[in-house]
């Protein structure tokens, strides 16, 4: 506010005003200075955390000097390092992109070659809308700037070529150029195809990067797995704020599964691995939403589930795994697995031909013959058909379990099946008061899967970060899977538009409402 000049001819009463003016004027610029404190600390400490990570990385990056590992193990760890530390680059710059402008960074850049000469070659020419200067003389064209990005459709390299043509003015000597187009990477040679045929084969396909950097030397072009590497961590950072929107979409349901599955995890530096664990959460089979979001935690501690799910208080479709139980206690509401049930009575049977086990294996075939019949009905329907011809054979099971638990001996092999159901003979009946609760977990134990193969090729993961990276990839590719989606088409298509996607639209680029653009 402005002071007036002539202040000693105001009155007592104006004082006063202009007292109150200021000292609330002085408040809220107090509020605000405390305000951008806080968040200028907040930043002070990710800058510190992010820097003191890279540090770490690059000493053991290159800095290490014996390799105690096979080479296929250390050319796994030395591209998940690369990505750690291209991750964490794009994620300063974020924090601070003036700093991240104006200073050079430290790490050395690879050298680039020249793209292969007998690549075809595509030209896209970008020129101004208006080629009249300002003054009001047309301007003419005086030269051109000429960048190479290099394209890949699954099978064949090819090379675009933009061509940026300069424009300018005689009379008044200005010069005008079409602004270079938005990309995920700026400066970089791949197109989007390409980013999205590296995470496809990484993610999808299970194919670590020096497996890619072999297949693309076979066609004729060379891709350091350092180059891709860096490629992989910068996705994963622009890819990062869709799985959250995804993640919040998930978490507006009503009922979820939950699934987790062990990775194992190579600290960079250290000789030896330690298990850390992938959670899955996915929507079910019922829902209009398709839709899995994947988690990476350095353990199996049910904090982590908690920590997904936060002030969620639905339905959990779940094995009786201990982890989960404090967030029934805490107002989540237990969905037993009838499908880990009917495991304990066919694994019985496989063993030993137990006619025991082979009774109980058909009553629960009962149980999901009715649900066969019933998958394509609407919840209600479900719901009568459940009560009309799958409530009866549950209480016939569950007299027949409660029976024969009284013949058996104690710890035998027979009891033990019959105890795993009977405690959670509850849980495991819920599924008949609700036509939209799924009978068993198998609808995110399919989703957990294609961890299981991947870990296979993996062999593990470098670090904390990158297994969360892999997890936030692949949540968009198992659910564009889930959406009836190519993964590589959706991926080519969103990393197009996430340089210029408004964050107020962001929903639109989800799997489950991403439409591709039209040409």
């Amino acid at each position: 506010m402005s002071i007036p000049s002539d202040i000693d001819q105001l009155s007592e009463q104006q004082l006063r005003e202009l007292t109150a003016q200021l000292l609330l004027t002085v408040q809220e610029q107090s509020k605000e200075l405390v305000s951008k404190q806080k968040e200028l600390t907040h930043k002070d400490v990710i800058i510190q955390k992010l820097t003191f990570e890279m540090a770490t990385l690059k000493r053991h990056r290159f800095g290490r000097h014996t390799e105690s590992f096979n080479p296929a193990q250390g050319s796994l760890l030395d591209e998940l390092v690369d990505a750690d530390i291209a991750a964490i680059e794009v994620e300063l710059a974020e924090i601070t992109p003036r700093a991240a402008q104006q200073t050079p960074t430290s790490r050395l850049q690879p050298k680039r070659k020249p793209l292969p000469a007998e690549l075809p070659r595509t030209l896209t020419h970008h020129e101004p809308d208006n080629t009249r200067c300002t003054c009001g003389c047309q301007m003419e064209r005086v030269g051109e700037d000429v960048s190479e990005k290099l394209d890949y459709v699954p099978g064949v390299f090819s090379v675009e070529r933009h061509v940026r043509g300069k424009w300018a003015c005689r009379s008044c000597e200005t010069l005008t150029q079409a602004p270079v187009p938005a990309h995920v990477i700026d400066k970089g040679i791949p197109t989007t195809g390409l980013l999205a045929q590296v995470l496809v084969a990484k993610f999808a396909d299970h194919l670590p990067l020096y497996r890619q950097e072999q297949i693309f030397a076979r066609a004729g072009v060379e891709i350091s797995r350092s180059t891709q590497a860096e490629w992989v961590g910068a996705c994963g950072v622009a890819l990062q704020p869709l799985v959250d929107a995804l993640k919040a979409h998930v978490l507006t349901e009503r009922i979820l599964h939950a699934d987790e599955t062990p990775v194992e995890v190579l600290m960079p530096g250290k000789k030896k691995t330690h298990k850390a664990y992938v959670w899955g959460f996915c929507t079910t089979g019922f829902s209009e939403l398709k839709a899995v979001i994947y988690t990476f935690a350095p353990s199996r501690a049910g904090e982590h589930a908690r920590a997904f799910f936060g002030d969620w208080k639905g339905l959990l479709v779940c094995d009786d795994y201990s982890g989960y139980k404090q967030s029934f206690a805490q107002g989540m509401t237990e969905i037993g697995c009838m499908a880990h049930a009917r495991r304990k009575f066919f694994d019985l049977h496989a063993a030993n031909k137990s006619t025991l086990a082979e009774q109980g294996l058909q009553y629960i075939q009962l149980l999901y013959e009715v649900e066969r019949d019933s998958k394509d009905l609407t919840a209600s329907e479900r719901y009568r058909m459940r009560q009309e011809h799958a409530k009866p054979v549950a209480d016939a099971l569950h007299q027949w379990m409660i029976l024969h638990r009284q013949k058996v001996p104690e710890n035998s092999a027979i009891a033990k099946a019959l105890d795993y159901s009977l405690k959670r003979w509850t849980a495991l009946m819920r599924y008949l008061d609700d036509g939209e609760i799924p009978i068993d977990n198998n609808q995110v134990e399919n989703r957990i899967r294609p961890w299981a193969l991947g870990r296979k090729n993996w062999l593990f993961a470098g670090s904390l970060r990158s297994g969360q990276r892999a997890a936030a990839v692949m949540s968009l590719i198992q659910s564009a899977k889930l959406n009836g989606h190519d993964p590589y088409v959706y991926l080519k298509d969103v990393l197009s538009r996430l340089p210029t996607q408004k964050h107020s639209a962001i929903d639109e680029l989800l799997p489950h409402r991403w439409q591709p653009q039209s040409v």
